[in-house]
């Protein structure tokens, strides 16, 4: 990862980090359950944002270096891999 995008995605999981904690007192403190999932779908979206972050990296470095070197197994190996891990990700 890109220096730039790892220091951008630490500070959105130690955010998330933060928002979970505040989850887990809102469940000890018996807030009211809508209150509660409110805040699980921020971090679900919070989440949802590093996970482009970090898909958004890999595109313009990982799978870009593997068109730039002209090797077209690693060129499929990448295309493979990123198809995979969309799939995961639209489950």
């Amino acid at each position: 990862m890109q220096d730039a995008a790892k220091k951008s995605v630490a500070a959105r999981l130690r955010r998330i980090e933060g928002q979970i904690g505040g989850l887990l007192r809102m469940v000890e403190q018996d807030r009211y359950c809508v209150d509660v999932l409110t805040q699980v779908n921020a971090v679900r979206a919070a989440l949802h944002k590093v996970e482009q972050e970090i898909l958004r990296d890999h595109v313009s470095h990982c799978v870009a270096n593997a068109f730039a070197s002209g090797n077209v197994m690693d060129q499929r190996e990448k295309v493979e891999e990123l198809v995979e891990t969309v799939g995961r990700m639209t489950r």
